[in-house]
């Protein structure tokens, strides 16, 4: 299969898609398979064990209520999607706030040259966002290899696309923005299925349906606990691997590095696994164009002297790789993830605790008194 790219700089459309702010030439499919029986097994096998588990229970409907309506809406043209999910978006900043709280203590904490004012006016824009990547959701799921072509537009896309025609795998470093989702189907579709890191979904229904969205081009699901050693081996026979660098992992996983100049626990893993791999680094950043007019995905070029040998030192540059990102499009970065939850021991919670949490705290106060 052939590929063309206009090179370092240009933003490429899918064949076939609008003109728009960012012109460029096609890019097809650059290597490696796309849909077909790997897609329809990977998603033939999350409906099977859908079915196993018994998710047309009674107490199920809600979430298949949810995901029919989200499904729905794909259907819909993309600006007015765009619109009403900044609508939504709106209406969540109104009646979410915990989340609103999270989103201020972040910015507060990474963007404190900002004035108060100037970051509550970004917590609204986030939340309008959030909304936006909350009902595209459906495209994700089931939009045509056609829409996703004409939604989502490649930048700076030639380095990475040469690496992988040449049979080099590569590590994208993929943080979260929150056009990750639909920037990342469509990457599968286009270019490589893939592998990429997947957290379970605590609703079993939404776990599968999501599941099944991510697959359906074949990409493959790789969980923190899963042996290391089949992802290796995959990324050193010419795979892309999507790294999500920036959630908190927990003491126990983390290494304490700073994050916007903020000690914050992250998984010390990228230097050792690009060593291992012997794969580049590629910064990929996937952002909403404004006023429905699709995804961009931007490829940085590959981290110049990574791996250093210093896990460390690895993993502290990496966050610096995500802050600088995060400075040029603050609007869609993921704030309301609670990044600095896990804080070094004798150190002060910088968020309240969750309704999840005030149980447990309350029980250690007691054993302590």
């Amino acid at each position: 299969m052939s590929s063309a790219s206009s090179g370092p700089g240009s933003s490429s459309p899918a064949p076939g898609s609008p003109p728009g702010p960012a012109t460029g030439s096609a890019t097809g499919s650059a290597t490696g398979p796309t849909a077909g029986p790997a897609a329809g097994a990977a998603s033939g096998a999350v409906r099977g064990q859908g079915a196993r588990k018994g998710l047309w229970a009674p107490w199920h409907w809600p979430a298949w209520l949810l995901v029919g309506v989200v499904a729905g809406l794909a259907r819909l043209p993309f600006p007015l999607l765009w619109l009403l999910g900044q609508g939504l978006g709106h209406l969540g900043y109104l009646v979410l706030p915990g989340r609103r709280r999270v989103a201020r203590t972040n910015l507060a904490l990474c963007l404190p040259a900002l004035s108060a004012r100037q970051r509550e006016a970004l917590v609204r824009r986030h939340f309008g966002w959030l909304g936006v990547a909350a009902v595209s959701q459906g495209i994700a799921w089931q939009g045509s290899p056609r829409r996703l072509r004409r939604l989502v537009r490649f930048r700076d896309e030639a380095e990475i696309l040469g690496l992988l025609r040449a049979g080099r795998g590569v590590i994208m470093l993929t943080p979260h923005f929150v056009g990750l989702d639909l920037a990342g189907t469509a990457f599968t579709e286009r270019v490589h299925p893939g592998l990429y890191m997947y957290q379970r979904i605590r609703s079993p229904v939404i776990d599968a349906v999501v599941q099944r969205g991510r697959t359906r081009f074949g990409s493959v699901p790789v969980e923190r606990r899963d042996d290391l050693r089949g992802l290796i081996r995959r990324i050193r026979k010419g795979a892309p691997f999507y790294y999500l660098p920036d959630q908190d992992p927990g003491r126990k996983r983390g290494v304490f590095v700073p994050f916007c100049g903020v000690a914050a626990a992250t998984v010390p893993m990228l230097g050792r696994m690009a060593r291992l791999a012997d794969a580049p680094v590629i910064p990929t950043f996937a952002t909403f164009l404004p006023w429905g007019r699709g995804v961009e995905m931007r490829f940085g070029p590959a981290l110049a002297g990574f791996p250093s040998g210093d896990d460390n030192a690895d993993t502290a540059s990496m966050n610096q790789v995500v802050e600088a990102a995060l400075r040029t499009t603050p609007a869609q970065y993921f704030w309301v993830h609670r990044r600095f939850k896990t804080r070094p021991r004798g150190a002060a919670p910088i968020y309240p605790p969750s309704r999840r949490e005030r149980p447990r705290r309350r029980a250690v106060a007691g054993s302590v008194s």
